[in-house]
């Protein structure tokens, strides 16, 4: 018989939001990850369109913020 050791259950605390300068590599690189991702879902034979969709509006997000960077203001 095999001995079950109970895991503790807990989760990783949250992180909060870094502040600071925003890093415009970071939301270039978070924009290309995500539409990569949406092209992966359209691509597979199940076609999942509500992942592809979720991950292009992440796409845009980071591309906005992008665009903030860029003009200088609040992101």
């Amino acid at each position: 018989m095999t001995t079950v050791i109970p895991l503790a259950r807990r989760r990783a605390a949250a992180t909060p939001p870094t502040t600071g300068t925003p890093d415009p590599i970071q939301a270039y690189a978070d924009a290309q990850n995500a539409l990569a991702m949406a092209l992966h879902y359209l691509r597979t034979p199940s076609g999942n369109l509500p992942g592809a969709t979720r991950k292009a509006v992440q796409a845009l997000a980071a591309l906005r913020r992008l665009d903030a960077i860029g003009q200088g203001g609040a992101v």
